[in-house]
């Protein structure tokens, strides 16, 4: 039976990580959830004839935060999940819950932080049925729905860290291939693992460039099974087709280094080849793609085709 995790003042958390969080739920490994979760300050809320999921309102009447960060439901703890091992986070399904998103530019944030020295802020209706968005001009825009944010807890010694910033135990990843259908594999760094997830997204383009993409409320369906038969020490994603390794660090060069290096494993452990075949097979056919270019710490991922390394 899927278990069920609503949004609320009691089970969400807002801007931070910290692996002192006591879990709100506790599952079993291998244990299905869904979990909904919501979006934005009162400063992003629609206008009349929108729904604006109620639970959000009693949020902002909670208080908002003064800094920056994300709005997250969890944590989640799973049951024998212990430091060193894997949270394997598997994606079933992805929906909507309101009939809106929105998108903001703000001063001295984004890709070209000095190009627009004036807020914007704009609201786009969603059509669920049609899977669409409307964009100011008229542009019908698929929807691509994903979860910007989903971690475990950051190792202890941090202490209590901004959700801005992706890391080794995932968080705002930004990601755009992680839709229903993929896989996230997420170190764990505290008993439990504490997964958290949030910042859902109708729609984004790789690099997320202006800082925000369609800004909306999910409704997430996962698993969450322990893996201690893997060795990770960064997260890692699969997609029915491809594997995919990440990159996160403040420079996109460094982004690129850290993405190629785990693929280089990755296909020599899975190909069974030498790491300077594996490092011309990442040459030939892989890819790198800019993940996020806007989270202080920017992202790189690079995507390897399954069929070509997988030995049947």
């Amino acid at each position: 039976m899927t278990k069920m995790l609503k949004a609320s003042t009691d089970t969400c958390h807002w801007g931070f990580f910290d692996a002192a969080l006591q879990p709100v739920m506790t599952l079993e490994s291998g244990t299905e959830i869904t979990i909904d979760t919501l979006s934005g300050a009162p400063r992003n809320l629609p206008g009349d004839g929108f729904h604006v999921p109620p639970e959000l309102l009693e949020l902002h009447a909670a208080g908002v935060p003064s800094v920056p960060g994300h709005l997250l439901t969890g944590p989640v703890a799973v049951a024998g999940a212990m430091p060193g091992d894997v949270l394997q986070v598997d994606i079933l399904e992805v929906s909507l819950r309101q009939d809106w998103g929105f998108n903001f530019i703000r001063p001295l944030a984004g890709t070209l932080p000095a190009d627009f020295p004036t807020p914007h802020h704009t609201i786009i209706p969603l059509d669920g049925e049609r899977g669409i968005a409307t964009l100011p001009w008229g542009l019908e825009l698929d929807l691509n729905p994903f979860f910007g944010v989903m971690a475990v807890a950051p190792p202890p010694a941090w202490g209590r860290i901004s959700t801005i910033e992706p890391r080794a135990f995932g968080g705002n990843i930004d990601n755009k291939e992680l839709i229903a259908g993929t896989t996230l594999y997420l170190p764990v760094f505290t008993e439990g693992a504490l997964f958290s997830c949030g910042d859902g997204h109708g729609a984004q383009g790789d690099g997320e460039v202006c800082v925000t993409a369609i800004e909306t409320a999910l409704q997430g369906r996962f698993r969450l099974s322990v893996r201690k038969d893997l060795d990770l020490t960064y997260p890692q994603a699969e997609t029915p087709t491809h594997y995919i390794t990440m990159g996160m660090a403040p420079d996109l060069d460094r982004c690129a280094e850290m993405a190629l290096r785990d693929m280089i494993a990755l296909v020599s452990e899975r190909a069974g080849i030498c790491r300077e075949d594996a490092y011309m097979l990442c040459s030939l056919a892989g890819d790198l793609r800019i993940t996020q270019t806007v989270n202080r710490e920017k992202g790189v991922h690079m995507m390897m085709a399954k069929n070509l390394i997988d030995r049947g």
